[in-house]
């Protein structure tokens, strides 16, 4: 295995004319997300900021300077994490190495804790402060991973209020931001008007299906997705389906989508449109994580699932230590939305649950309730230019430290 590059502390930037520079490191779609509109949002206050790291298409899209692309390193699952060690320590070499030859003014880390927790180290090492953007979910499990961010991060930026006591018992500077969601879920397109160019039917039912961002989730959770849709449709015939798929999966993972379509039943998969099929739709059924915030964000009714092996499902559950997996139900602190997690998952069960949403106004008004809820909670709109002001002011502490 390569060892983790040595630290050798860099020299402060004695040219104070050059545009601020701030190293970002973020992993999944939603990550990518979010640190793409943290660099706007840091633009927008100095224009000529200079961006580089780690990071996917949004990030690059934004303006910033990517010396490695995250496509392949997210997987769930404790064998597929231990397949991608080898390219993560090479990958975390070559940005060290970045960070000590471009000198970021400030660094920061975006989620992906299995990752970023291998670089805080070194940037810390090298002098650079440490801002943490979107906690890890040390509360629901791994909590000796504070001890960690205590020692190398200056601020963490959270985005859920009940994140916020943790850190203040830990002695970790620590900003509620709010979920950039509020900002981000955003239609451009009517719903009517995305329907009929997508080829369904507005008049008509519709049920989103998002099997999550990940090659190994969408494996095991799309071919049960797809094995309930016909279950569904035999219950309300006119219903039509939707399937949200995440940028760079290979088409071979939507194969099983093939029997849905055997089946005369409308289906359609739609990239870049998460929030318009989510808007548009009646129910929607979603792989546990940031979907889910994303779907309350529109107040659509959801059933959140989720399934991974038999061997890090038992070895996982032993150190989950909340009583909830869904996020929305996390925020709401009780179950407002239905989780068919691990045995659960099964066709006959996502069937019956999204029946029930489609055949039962009042439990699918008192739902929608519950999430407008969970979305006051989550704060209002503005969380990256939030993130952004508060990056600014650790790396101007710094410098003048």
């Amino acid at each position: 295995m390569t060892r983790p590059l040595d630290i050798a502390r860099a020299d402060p930037a004695t040219d104070s004319s050059r545009p601020r520079r701030v190293m970002i490191s973020c992993g999944e779609a939603s990550g990518d997300l979010y640190a793409a509109a943290l660099v706007d949002a840091l633009r927008a206050s100095e224009p000529h900021v200079e961006t580089f790291g780690f990071g996917g298409p949004r990030l690059a899209a934004a303006g910033a300077d990517l010396v490695g692309n995250f496509l392949g390193f997210s997987v769930t699952g404790l064998a597929e994490a231990v397949s991608v060690l080898p390219r993560s320590w090479r990958m975390i070499r070559r940005l060290g190495e970045a960070a000590r030859e471009r000198r970021p003014d400030v660094f920061v880390a975006v989620d992906f804790p299995d990752f970023n927790f291998r670089l805080l180290p070194i940037l810390h090492g090298l002098g650079v402060p440490i801002v943490y953007y979107v906690s890890p979910q040390l509360w629901a499990w791994r909590p000796g991973r504070l001890h960690t961010i205590a020692r190398y991060v200056s601020e963490m930026l959270v985005i859920f209020p009940f994140e916020v006591e943790i850190y203040q018992r830990a002695g970790v500077p620590v900003t509620l931001v709010g979920h950039p969601l509020a900002d981000l879920a955003v239609v451009r397109t009517p719903r009517d008007e995305w329907m009929a160019q997508v080829g369904l039917n507005p008049a008509k039912p519709l049920v989103a299906l998002l099997p999550g961002s990940r090659p190994n989730e969408v494996r095991r959770i799309l071919p049960v997705l797809a094995q309930a849709a016909p279950i569904i449709h035999r219950e309300v015939p006119d219903v039509q389906f939707v399937v949200a798929r995440a940028p760079s999966l290979e088409e071979r993972l939507f194969l099983p989508l093939e029997r849905v379509r055997a089946a005369s039943i409308p289906i359609v998969v739609v990239e870049q449109a998460t929030d318009e099929a989510m808007a548009a739709s009646s129910v929607v059924i979603t792989a546990s994580g940031t979907a889910t915030v994303q779907a309350a964000m529109h107040g659509r009714p959801m059933v959140i699932v989720y399934g991974v092996s038999p061997l890090t499902y038992a070895i996982g559950r032993r150190f989950v230590k909340v009583p909830h997996y869904g996020m929305v139900n996390l925020v709401a602190g009780r179950g407002i939305v239905p989780e068919l997690i691990q045995e659960r998952f099964t066709p006959d069960h996502v069937a019956r649950e999204a029946v029930s949403l489609l055949r039962d106004p009042p439990r699918a008004d008192a739902m929608r309730a519950d999430l407008a809820a969970v979305r006051e909670a989550l704060g209002g709109r503005g969380a990256s230019m939030r993130a952004a002001q508060a990056v600014w002011r650790v790396a101007t502490r710094a410098s003048h430290s």
